[in-house]
């Protein structure tokens, strides 16, 4: 029986460049790196970064980091130089909350997202 997601894997082009935007920019703790390969530690879910290996597609996919307050922490990311897809917007009214999202482009030009779901007032 399959639980849970324990890692994801992400390619990026220059892993330093991806380690320094992941831990500096985004404030992801890095749990360790090793030549060709970082391990990043988000929520309990593991991000593994490595180089494309020789005739790999690029493409990836999309990773969603939950936060609160999403206008803030947009706000936040846009000053310190995030390219972002798309101020925050409503994607879905569920029933007891909305969904919001704001995509935005990693250092590697992967899309990443933003995601928070708010709650609706009773």
């Amino acid at each position: 029986m399959i639980s849970r997601i324990g890692q994801v894997s992400l390619v990026v082009n220059d892993l330093d460049r991806a380690v320094a935007f992941y831990r500096d920019t985004l404030g992801i703790t890095l749990a360790f790196q090793v030549p060709n390969m970082a391990f990043f530690v988000c929520g309990g879910l593991r991000i593994m970064m490595t180089r494309p290996e020789p005739g790999q597609p690029s493409g990836n996919s999309v990773l969603y980091f939950v936060t609160d307050g999403l206008e803030a922490r947009h706000g936040e990311l846009v000053a310190k130089g995030v390219r972002f897809e798309s101020e925050p917007h409503l994607i879905a009214k569920m029933p007891d909350h909305e969904l919001w999202m704001a995509f935005f482009r990693d250092s590697e030009d992967n899309l990443m997202a933003l995601m928070d779901e708010k709650k609706r007032d009773e």
